[in-house]
């Protein structure tokens, strides 16, 4: 196995990792036409973006390597947040922001034990 290839599994494995952690994907580079390799990496809105090139969409950070298209939310997704009974996250899509607040006074910041 050559350099690249060990690279290419620990990239994969490392990706793993994160996704358990965060909200966040890799899309590896598929080699279509070795006669014509791609030049970079299209996005879900089907937007070209050039190797090396990094982006924000929708509170998502995503990068293009030769390897593939990387992405991770900015937002904490409910489900992996650890959030006591008596409060809730409240989300903002325009700032891409998150905080945990009280349900019972959303203006009051929820402090975990």
């Amino acid at each position: 196995m050559g350099d690249s290839a060990s690279l290419h599994v620990f990239v994969c494995l490392l990706g793993l990792v994160v996704l358990c952690h965060s909200d966040c994907f890799f899309h590896e580079l598929e080699l279509k036409d070795l006669n014509n390799p791609p030049r970079g990496c299209v996005d879900k809105d089907g937007k070209q973006h050039v190797f090396g090139s990094e982006w924000t969409s929708e509170c998502i950070d995503c990068s293009c390597t030769s390897e593939g298209l990387s992405c991770c939310s900015k937002l904490p997704d409910a489900n992996t947040v650890d959030i006591p009974d008596e409060c809730e996250l409240v989300v903002n899509k325009e700032a891409c922001t998150a905080k945990v607040v009280m349900k019972s006074d959303t203006t009051k910041e929820c402090i975990p034990n």
